[in-house]
Parts: structure tokens; sequence; C-alpha cells
């Protein structure tokens, strides 16, 4: 059994700039337990967007050892971190990337349907219930609130079973 969901070892990311090399991370040791909820604080622009990023696989770090649901992320093509983050990830966007031609219900299915589930829509309705959305399942997200675009990117985040949710 994994002792960690995720586990970040001497974690760097360096990016090019016409300045130069600017290193976004520097040396970053990380552990989360299952079950264990992590916030990240800290003044913009010091890198916690990225570190979500490298942990969802969506960067890749220059240096050090990423591992998240007991399978390490260092050297996996592009193809296998998307197989990856499908199977094990679930994403809440800071901008949440609603369809703005779906409905809450099409919008949370969509995962579910990219990998093959036969019961997407009854999944995808049970998670909108449970972020209290059940009675906005045909709206789309141009009418709802903010409050509850982010909650319809939440459910499509728990809809997939994703074992880690960023």
């Amino acid at each position: 059994m994994t002792t960690t969901s995720v586990s970040l070892r001497n974690v760097h990311l360096t990016l090019p700039s016409r300045a130069g090399n600017v290193d976004i991370l520097r040396g970053v040791d990380l552990d989360v337990k299952p079950g264990e909820a992590l916030g990240i604080v800290g003044p913009s622009g010091s890198g916690k967007t990225t570190l979500l990023m490298v942990i969802a696989g969506l960067e890749k770090a220059s240096k050090g050892d990423v591992t998240v649901a007991g399978r390490s992320l260092n050297g996996l093509s592009e193809d296998e971190l998307a197989a990856f983050r499908r199977d094990h990830v679930g994403i809440v966007f800071q901008s949440f990337h609603l369809i703005p031609t779906m409905t809450a219900l099409e919008n949370v299915a969509v995962p579910l349907e990219f990998r093959g589930a036969r019961d997407a829509m009854d999944i995808a309705a049970d998670r909108l219930q449970r972020v209290g959305l059940g009675h906005r399942l045909d709206h789309y997200p141009s009418q709802l609130s903010g409050g509850e675009q982010q909650r319809m990117a939440i459910a499509r985040a728990l809809a997939s079973g994703a074992k880690i949710i960023i």
C-alpha cells in the first residue's frame, strides 16, 4: 500500500525567459498522505499554481522526483501523462474550464464519457446533487453564478473517482 498520495523530492522547475532562466521551484520536498487535505499559500507569483501543475503532470519538473498516486511521473510521455491524469487526477482550475455550449450535466459527464463510462450521466447528476446543483442540471455555465460554476468544476473533478483532487 502506498503511504503517500503525493511525494516530491528535490523538485526544481526552471523556465527560459528573455532575461535568462528563471527558477520557479527550487528544491521542493513534499509528502501528502492519502485522505490528507493540504492548502498551499503564498504571495502572488511565488509558484503555487506551478507546483500544483507539476503534481498534476501538466508541467514537467526540470529536476527531482515526482510521485503521484504511487506512480513516478518522471520520464512519462505526454500521452502517458494524459492517461495518468484521466485515471488518477481531478483538477479544479482557477478559471474552471467549463464548456459554454454544454449544460452543467454535460460538462460534468465529459471526462466520464472519455473514460467510456456507460452511466456517465447518472454519475454526473449524482455529483452535481452532492455539490448542491441538482436543480441546475440543464443550465449552461453562463446561467450560473461564479460560485455555482466553481461547484460544477468541483463536481466534474469528483465525478472521475480520481485519487488526487487538485
